[in-house]
């Protein structure tokens, strides 16, 4: 039994490959010896693309390069040690800040939809993750549906069931694709204006979103990640102290790649006097918290008291007088509590004046206002569907913790699934799904989430400031966006400015979109191949 599927390259392939990547056979790998915009660009469309980043390398962008000059070099043989600086400075007087200057792009491929969130938690890192709504995941790899196969549930009791449930579940997908795309084509006409190829992308990728929700989180992705040293050094210290052995298995492989690539800065990550204490401070931590809290609560017990989708938790009911005092502070020599004190004494029409004048006309969403609108924060408690949050989740200016994923709460099953007449098909996948998570998880608790579909219903929290909702919420409830997460930011925007009563934050949001579009990637369809055209 093989946990990944390795790619054939042709001799010619793997001539061209070593020279830029790790490793030809391994899920995971560092790209080297590549212009950085090379890199950038080939990360962006690997998040559209189902083929492997090697394979994307090679068919799209090879071409475009001159090539010749790296003959001799063989990226998969490692790199020689780091410079002897760096070596007497981070390793002998263990100065954390040179393991910030280094920073790699690496690729985590055929990676279950669990580790993905794993993998995109840390803040100062960038990720580009494989988008269920360009790619339909009834296409085989290797043979074989993409969901991961545990090799600790294949080899036990439940390895024949969960194999079987799977492909049953991918078989649904497969179908609920293709009904659902002949629907929104049946029921949605083609603009004038627009191509067979802008139509037909955009009519594909409304059934996909529909349909996402009917993948189990055992789907796989590819994932692209950059980060410095540091950030490296950290994912990887927490990724060995996880419950999950997915994820010690790849904290094992990205480790053996990045150290080809920057070996001093990760030299400490497996030494047990080391990284060793730090991941088992990790596991003890964890494990005694969860007993504590277990002593707390019925783990039987499926808390429904709050059933909105998004609860506006905690807030500052003076945010805004306080927004205003952040906005004096720069553009005064008077201390804080002399300009609380003069806020104080303002007259509403002069507040709203001045956070005006501060915001300015935002003729575009990506002009957001300074660091001002970073002293009023708020809290939400979220309670959505899990496709939801693995979008919502990779926004990392901002607190979020989540619990565990299980068929407790519920599902959505979106509208288009009704109206094309498959909902008793879609509401199979979901007995299906939630019955071999209760058989899995007495025996592989970690494990069991493999089995939850999208659709299911996960809680957790998301605390931010106000500047980061400006970008998030704004960029959620875009026209392109996915309902699921699109309600979410609506319900925040409203709550901020409802529930909160911070008006003047609420209105400097000048561009959320409040009206969804009926083909919501029509227009970004639309501006593409405009690009194309005139390049």
């Amino acid at each position: 039994m093989t946990v990944y599927v390795p790619e054939e390259f042709s001799p010619t392939e793997a001539d061209i490959l070593r020279r830029y990547f790790t490793n030809l056979d391994s899920p995971v790998f560092a790209l080297v010896n590549l212009p950085e915009v090379v890199k950038g660009a080939l990360f962006a469309r690997y998040s559209r693309s189902a083929k492997s980043l090697r394979r994307l390398f090679l068919d799209e962008f090879v071409g475009e390069l001159d090539i010749r000059g790296d003959q001799s070099f063989d990226a998969t043989v490692g790199v020689s040690r780091a410079e002897d600086l760096y070596e007497r400075i981070f390793v002998e007087y263990g100065d954390d800040s040179v393991a910030q200057l280094g920073g790699v792009h690496l690729a985590c491929e055929q990676a279950s939809n669990i580790l993905t969130k794993i993998l995109e938690w840390g803040r100062l890192m960038s990720y580009l993750e494989q988008s269920t709504r360009y790619i339909s995941y009834d296409v085989r790899l290797g043979g074989r549906y993409r969901y991961f196969r545990d090799p600790d549930v294949l080899t036990g009791k439940y390895g024949t069931r969960y194999v079987g449930d799977m492909d049953r579940m991918f078989d649904s997908y497969s179908t609920l694709v293709e009904s659902l795309t002949d629907h929104v084509r049946r029921v949605v006409p083609q603009g004038p204006k627009d191509s067979d190829f802008v139509y037909r992308q955009a009519t594909r990728a409304k059934a996909l979103d529909a349909v996402r929700g009917a993948l189990p989180a055992a789907a796989l992705s590819n994932v692209g990640i950059y980060g410095s040293g540091q950030a490296f050094e950290s994912l990887l210290l927490r990724m060995r102290s996880n419950s999950l052995p997915e994820a010690r298995l790849y904290a094992d492989l990205m480790l053996t790649e990045l150290r080809k690539v920057i070996p001093s800065f990760l030299r400490r990550v497996d030494q047990p006097e080391r990284g060793g204490r730090w991941s088992q401070y990790l596991v003890d931590t964890a494990t005694e918290t969860d007993l504590a809290v277990r002593e707390l609560f019925d783990a039987d017990d499926v808390d429904d008291s709050a059933t909105e989708s998004v609860t506006l938790t905690d807030f500052d009911p003076d945010g805004e007088d306080k927004l205003l005092a952040a906005i004096c502070y720069s553009h005064t020599n008077r201390s804080e509590a002399e300009i609380m004190r003069r806020i104080a004494r303002m007259a509403h029409e002069e507040k709203v004046a001045l956070i005006r004048a501060y915001v300015g006309e935002r003729s575009n969403r990506r002009h957001r206002p300074g660091r001002a609108f970073e002293r009023v924060d708020y809290r939400f408690d979220v309670l959505s569907d899990y496709g939801a949050f693995r979008d919502l989740q990779r926004h990392r200016l901002l607190t979020i913790e989540w619990q565990p994923l299980t068929p407790n709460h519920g599902y959505v099953r979106p509208e288009l699934v009704d109206d094309a007449g498959k909902g008793g098909l879609f509401d199979e996948v979901m007995q299906r799904s939630a019955a071999l998570y209760d058989s899995l998880s007495v025996e592989y608790p970690a494990q069991a989430p493999y089995a939850v579909s999208m659709a299911y219903r996960i809680r957790y929290v998301m605390q931010f400031n106000a500047r980061e909702a400006i970008h998030l919420l704004e960029l959620r409830s875009s026209p392109q966006g996915h309902p699921a997460y699109r309600k979410v930011a609506l319900d925040m925007h409203r709550l901020i400015r409802d529930h909160a009563g911070h008006t003047a934050i609420a209105d400097a949001m000048t561009h959320i979109t409040t009206e969804p579009p009926e083909l919501e990637r029509l227009e970004a369809e639309r501006r593409a191949e405009s690009r194309r055209n005139k390049s």
